[in-house]
């Protein structure tokens, strides 16, 4: 009996040595590839938001006017019925001109906006509504949400336009790149600022 208990004990330990790491380099490699594992699990990132799916969802329009490139980034709100105007949108208060982040503009030159000089560079792009006429403000922060941040002393140039009223409503946000002037269009308004090249 005592054979077989000696025989049985000797089988175990052999299994153990078996099954773990022989020499001290296996013991480090074993040690390194747990030490990864748990790595990779902490530095796990949260996965990415799909913009795509918000109520406002992201648009882009890139464009060219007068040989410079034009980028405009915004989200697009839609009316859904309500009162833009005056109302979603308070006439005499700053506004994001869109939704989500603050719209932005990248221009690869310097260019003229209403006659008024603005370096090349990437901007937010802030308006103020009123009712006869419209205030379009490029803002040098251009990584904002919102308007909540928004600096007056950061504007790099202000200009007035005049609203323009649509035939046909426009339900959701959008802005154009045209051949002289980028205009936003929404509801049944439409906001135009000419630009051209400085050089």
């Amino acid at each position: 009996m005592k054979n077989i208990v000696k025989g049985i004990a000797g089988l175990l330990c052999l299994f153990i040595l078996a099954c773990s790491p022989s020499t001290e380099a296996d013991q480090e490699s074993a040690t390194d590839t747990t030490e990864e594992a748990l790595s990779s699990t902490e530095t796990k990132e949260e996965p990415k938001e799909d913009k795509s799916t918000r109520p406002s969802p992201p648009k882009e329009v890139i464009g060219q006017i007068a040989g410079v490139d034009i980028k405009l980034d915004y989200s697009s709100p839609a009316v859904k019925g309500r009162t833009i105007w005056g109302d979603l949108e308070p006439y005499g208060e700053v506004w994001r001109t869109g939704a989500n982040e603050a719209t932005t503009i990248e221009l690869s030159k310097d260019v003229s906006i209403e006659g008024k000089t603005l370096a090349a560079g990437k901007y937010a792009v802030f308006s103020i509504p009123n009712e006869n006429s419209w205030t379009i403000i490029f803002n040098k922060d251009a990584d904002q949400w919102g308007d909540y941040n928004y600096d007056e002393a950061k504007d790099a140039l202000r200009v007035e336009v005049s609203p323009k009223a649509l035939d046909e409503q426009v339900e959701r946000l959008e802005f154009v790149i045209r051949a002289n002037d980028i205009a936003l269009r929404w509801d049944k308004l439409e906001v135009a600022f000419g630009l051209d090249s400085a050089g």
